[in-house]
């Protein structure tokens, strides 16, 4: 019989999470380091070409990239329709490469957030991207990717030391991350900055209408409007 020693990115860290109430609020607290995760591991794959190994639980990217994986769900972009790994009975995903996926609906449920335990939903490719943005930030992954194969679209997240260290320190990264980000989805500018820089170790004071962050004599300062909008980023 084969037995599996669960990773870090399988032990349940659902209940360490801060909780989020809404699709808002997980944006704004995992976004950001979701979002920066994806610049390392596009340094690391390059234009290399996918191939998952569901059997071992592997994705590869050329012939020597090969990392362990977590599968979240997939999308069918002929019935535009999400569908999470742990509902997906017909796939026959292995138990053990389902952990986080199992944890975001769990977390779902303690939280009431439907769209982490509605087994399926009407989806786009943006909402793969939401979801790896949360599941990478929330489970500390290296990070996430899609992989189109056609017919649909599958998401995993990756955990590797290649990819955690190719860029130690990155500070003004910071300044095209988060302006990609909140150009892409709606939320409050300032607490997800907040939430952004406090994942990336950042020392942070903040008012009303102000935020500044120290990290290492790099600094960041930032101004937000009466709606808590971004009108500047200098780093």
């Amino acid at each position: 019989m084969n037995t599996f020693k669960k990773t870090p990115e399988q032990e349940d860290n659902s209940k360490q999470q801060p909780a989020c109430k809404s699709k808002q609020e997980l944006i704004e607290r995992y976004g950001g380091i979701g979002l920066d995760k994806q610049n390392d591991l596009s340094d690391v794959i390059g234009d290399n070409d996918w191939n998952v190994e569901v059997t071992k639980g592997e994705i590869s990217f050329g012939d020597h990239l090969v990392f362990p994986m977590q599968i979240i769900g997939t999308l069918s972009h002929t019935s535009g329709t999400y569908l999470w790994a742990w509902a997906n009975t017909q796939s026959g995903f292995p138990e053990h490469l389902l952990q986080q996926a199992l944890q975001l609906k769990k977390y779902g449920e303690e939280n009431q957030i439907d769209y982490l335990t509605n087994r399926t939903f009407n989806a786009e490719i943006n909402d793969l991207h939401f979801l790896g943005m949360v599941a990478s930030g929330m489970f500390r992954s290296s990070a996430y990717y899609v992989a189109d194969y056609g017919q649909g679209a599958l998401l995993v997240t990756i955990k590797s030391d290649l990819i955690d260290n190719i860029h130690t320190e990155n500070h003004h990264r910071i300044l095209t991350v988060f302006p990609q980000l909140i150009s892409l989805f709606e939320m409050n500018h300032q607490l997800a900055l907040k939430h952004y820089l406090t994942a990336r170790g950042y020392e942070i004071t903040a008012d009303s209408d102000k935020l500044a962050a120290t990290k290492n004599g790099n600094n960041i300062t930032a101004d937000f409007d009466e709606l808590s909008r971004l009108t500047r980023l200098n780093g």
